[in-house]
């Protein structure tokens, strides 16, 4: 007993999709949780220099993807259960998490456009003031912090293999570097400056979750249509 003909196609186009959708949901899980646990990214934002800490906006928004992704697994699942027991109430609750879980969705994506610079410019910042602090206060009054500070920018230098804010202050700590003032270029010898290689780091992986984004808000619209087709059509079904 059950849907016949074009609903029960609908009703498996509704598991397999549910399917994707759930699989899409531990993909996102998997990459929210590579993100939060790169060593690249995870060195530079666990830094911390006379109590400040480097900026969490990217771990906000990572910390956000990974509960998406939770929840996208669980709602899967209770998609492709509700589809192959033909359940009006689980497709109707199923319909409402798609809903809610869509507009939430939606309202990140706008948030991240218009913040989408605010990750790596937060980061730069933070960078140019350890460089700062790490260049400018002396060895005689304040040693201590000058090299807590260097440190700190050689953590920078060494993950990002870059050195300096600009093509003049790479050359120009690479030749201190090679006088024996200071020791904070990264053992390759890289002239690249680290605020192109700070916005590649970060713009790479925005532009990465914006496009898993788009697939799922894509795959969710077709799950929406579809559970409702298929609740209407076991509500007009003569065997219900």
């Amino acid at each position: 007993m059950g849907v016949e003909g074009c609903t029960k196609c609908i009703k498996y186009m509704l598991f397999f999709f549910n399917f994707i959708f759930w699989l899409a949901g531990g993909v996102i899980l998997g990459v929210a949780l590579w993100l939060r646990h790169d060593p690249k990214t995870s060195n530079l934002l666990e830094l911390e220099l006379d109590g400040a800490h480097a900026p969490s906006t990217f771990y906000i928004s990572v910390h956000i993807l990974i509960a998406v992704g939770s929840v996208m697994m669980v709602v899967g699942f209770l998609g492709c259960y509700g589809a192959i027991q033909e359940s009006q109430c689980l497709l109707g609750t199923f319909f409402a998490c798609l809903v809610i879980l869509f507009a939430c969705e939606v309202a990140a994506g706008i948030w991240g456009f218009m913040h989408k610079d605010t990750v790596s410019k937060e980061m730069i910042n933070y960078y140019d003031s350890v460089y700062e602090k790490a260049s400018t206060q002396t060895l005689i009054t304040e040693p201590e912090k000058r090299q807590a500070a260097a440190a700190v920018l050689k953590v920078f230098h060494e993950t990002l293999s870059c050195c300096g804010k600009g093509q003049g202050t790479s050359i120009l700590t690479q030749l201190t570097d090679v006088l024996g003032l200071t020791d904070l270029c990264p053992s390759s010898g890289t002239s690249v400056d680290c605020h192109r290689r700070i916005d590649e780091l970060f713009t790479d992986k925005i532009y990465l979750i914006g496009i898993a984004a788009l697939v799922v808000a894509v795959i969710m619209i077709f799950e929406m249509i579809f559970s409702m087709v298929l609740c209407c059509g076991i509500r007009n079904s003569p065997v219900y």
